[in-house]
């Protein structure tokens, strides 16, 4: 940072750091032990603004990247592929993956693999925010999004049946059961709502 951010207030932004993104299945046990929600299996990454023939070929590696060592998963798209692209009312990409959901280790794999090989194309910048589904036994909703820019955790509850509302206090609740698996985002006012999301 130079003399001329440091006077002005400005500050350098966090480098990602997708390793963080490893936390995840110490926090699903941690969910699962503290609050009785369980993985679904299913994970997404969303991206703005990407669109051409450069992200024509990140998409067919992410495809290839994540179809060759995975057979159909229950669930799973077109074919028995594990990965979806969909885009959402604000036109925003979401990739969403697929696994068994006993098998956390291997969707955080994937959403990282996703992550790095969009990075490593150049499309960095693009990268929103990654998230990773549970649910109760009583069927409620909840994700946990991982903030690309800041490297850092949030949950997000969405109340079922309810027309863009969230479960704050259990979005709380799960921010005090995780403090020590991943790193929460101090911001409540980034805790962004990603209503509709696939993977949610």
């Amino acid at each position: 940072m130079g003399l001329l951010d440091a006077i002005l207030g400005r500050s350098k932004p966090v480098r990602p750091d997708l390793d963080r993104l490893f936390g995840l299945p110490a926090a699903a046990i941690t969910l699962r032990a503290g609050a009785g929600f369980a993985p679904t299996g299913l994970g997404s990454v969303c991206f703005a603004g990407v669109e051409g023939g450069a992200f024509s070929r990140v998409r067919s590696e992410v495809r290839d990247l994540l179809d060759t060592d995975t057979g159909a998963v229950p669930g799973a798209g077109p074919g028995g592929a594990p990965v979806e692209f969909h885009e959402d009312q604000y036109g925003y990409t979401w990739l969403l993956a697929r696994r068994d959901p006993d098998d956390t280790a291997s969707l955080v794999n994937d959403l990282h693999a996703v992550n790095t090989l969009l990075q490593d194309a150049g499309f960095g910048p693009h990268l929103l925010c990654s998230l990773m589904g549970f649910r109760d036994e009583e069927g409620r909703p909840l994700a946990l999004v991982y903030l690309y820019k800041r490297g850092t955790f949030y949950p997000f509850a969405p109340l079922p049946g309810a027309a863009e509302r969230r479960d704050n206090a259990l979005e709380l609740q799960v921010r005090a059961l995780l403090s020590d698996d991943v790193r929460i985002e101090p911001d409540l006012g980034r805790w962004f709502p990603v209503w509709g999301a696939p993977g949610l």
